[in-house]
Parts: structure tokens; sequence; C-alpha cells
């Protein structure tokens, strides 16, 4: 083992990269807004291909692209010779990586791109390359030394590459005015996305499960349907079934210290009225904030003043809203 400082290698490891990233946004001017435009100007999907380290940094780059609005995946590009060729249509654009710029198995696909009248955008470190010149726009990816200390790794290069593929899906990102709702669309399973697109109606108790008593039943009958349902309160309706108020764990206690005999009470005495509600559509996230400011549990759910739902603090936990 070599008497090596690990502190001092990873500096250097990341010095040369940050030097190497600010490089590159000085390199950063037509070439790029031609790429934005060629993208932007695309029909199909965009279509990222590469070999080796740079291929496992397209693979990242098409997620990217496709989780900010651009429509893309990526295509390996030894296996595009021998049938993959096919995922790739008239309408796609491709983004071949490639940090040499000769890599065989993507030369071997310029001739078939060019009869296809395909848009090619290069990403080389080489710009006087086959693949560079072959393309319709070059994106320097050039980096003045490898991480590696043997020169041989790709790492210096490959962080360039991703950070180029990182400002692109940005650019477009911004440029298409793609919102957080539509990021949500491309992640609803990610907590980002449940917030975003959960709905109270979504997850509500609904139907018999609702609490529910009319103002002239007696206390006790609030107090088995509570106990019944599970929700630490009841919702107290009049004859129409519209919402009066609600009946709840701490308007119990009230009665309680107040001396109310609950064998003969009856629960428009005790209830509450002019309950908090919230409508169906509502965001299960809106839900919970007013959960939060209002020190409560649960929420009714209305329709027309109708109890339509009951929500608990539970529901929005178990939805991972929380």
């Amino acid at each position: 083992m070599r008497d090596i400082d690990p502190i001092a290698s990873a500096r250097r490891t990341i010095a040369l990269e940050a030097t190497a990233v600010r490089q590159l946004a000085e390199r950063i001017g037509a070439d790029f807004v031609a790429a934005c435009e060629l993208l932007l100007a695309c029909r199909g999907r965009a279509i990222v291909t590469g070999m080796g380290k740079s291929g496992h940094i397209g693979n990242k780059i098409a997620a990217t692209l496709a989780s900010t609005g651009t429509p893309a995946f990526f295509v390996h590009s030894g296996e595009a010779s021998h049938g993959d060729l096919g995922m790739i249509t008239r309408e796609d654009l491709v983004i071949a990586i490639s940090n040499s710029g000769e890599t065989a198995e993507i030369t071997t696909l310029i001739p078939l791109l060019k009869r296809l009248g395909i848009p090619l955008i290069a990403m080389t470190g080489a710009p006087q390359s086959q693949l560079a010149r072959s393309a319709d726009v070059h994106l320097d990816i050039s980096v003045p030394q490898e991480a590696c200390p043997l020169g041989l790794a790709p790492t210096t290069s490959t962080t360039v590459t991703l950070v180029m593929g990182d400002a692109l899906a940005v650019a477009l990102l911004e440029k298409r005015g793609f919102s957080a709702e539509d990021f949500a669309f491309s992640h609803p399973g990610g907590k980002l996305g449940r917030r975003l697109l959960l709905k109270v109606g979504d997850i509500m108790h609904s139907g018999p499960e609702v609490p529910r008593v009319t103002q002239d039943r007696p206390l006790r009958q609030a107090l088995l349907e509570m106990t019944e349902k599970g929700f630490g309160l009841t919702t107290v309706v009049d004859a129409r079934d519209e919402l009066l108020g609600v009946f709840t764990d701490g308007d119990l206690r009230r009665a309680l210290d107040q001396q109310v005999d609950i064998n003969v009470a009856r629960v428009g005495e005790v209830m509450t009225r002019g309950c908090k509600t919230v409508p169906t559509e509502m965001l299960a996230a809106e839900a919970l904030a007013v959960m939060e400011n209002h020190r409560i549990t649960a929420l009714v759910v209305t329709d027309n003043n109708h109890p339509a739902g009951v929500v608990h603090m539970h529901d929005l936990l178990r939805a991972g809203v929380v």
C-alpha cells in the first residue's frame, strides 16, 4: 500500500472537476442554443446513445430529460446495430456521447441516421472528430485532464458530460414552462407527486364510514357513533342532511366540565357549530396544512354543505403526504 493521503487525493479530484465545469460554462454559446432549438422542434423523442462510461452518463441524461418535459430514452450504441435501431423513428432526434468522438459503435450509426434524416447532436471532447464533424450540432465537453492520475479512467470527462446534460434539461424545462405539477405527473410514486396530485377525495372515508347524527338525537347516541367510526368526532346534520357542525372528544370534555347530564342532553346543545371543513378537490397536502394550523387531527369533507367524507391525519400518513 502506498503512503497516499486520501483527503489530499479527494480534494485534488474535486478541484480538477470543479475547474473543468467552470471552463465548460465559458464554452456555452451558439451551439448550445442550436441544440436546444433542435430538441424543442423535435416531434418525437430524444434518443441518447453512448458506450461504456459515456453510456452510463447518457442513461442518466435521458432519464433527466424524460422527467423534465422532454420525452427521451437511452439506446445502447452496441445494441443499436443489432436491432435496437428499430426503436428510433424519423420523428426522433439522437444525442450521441463519445469523449473521443471516434467510438466505432457510434460512428457506424452515422450513415444510417443521415439516411433517415434524423437530427444528430454530438457531445464529444474532440471537435475535429468524425462524430463532431458529422453532427448537426456539436457540444464541446473537452476537459484539460482526467482526475484519474493515470489519465485512463473517465472521471472529469464524465462529470462534465453529466453537467452538460443537466444544463440542456434545465434550459429546456424553463423554455417549455415546465411546472412542479408537470414534474409530479412524471413522478406519481414519489413524495412530491403525492403532495401535488393526491386530493382529499382520493383518501377520505365516505359512505357508511362517515359518522353522522342529527342535532335532536340524544348525546349518548353521538358517543356510540363516534366510538363505532373511530375518528374522534361525528358530523351533526339537519333533516336535509346538511352539515350543522360536529361533536368531538373536546366537546364531550367541555360538557362534562359543565356537568351536563349526558343521559338526557341532546347533541345540538353541546356540539361545535361552524366547524372547519374542506372540499373533496382540495389537495391532501393543503388539508394537512389546515389540520396543522388549527391543531386538529380530522376534517369533515363536504359537497354542497353535505358531509361527503372524513379525512384523518392517519390517512395522510398512510398516503405518504406527511
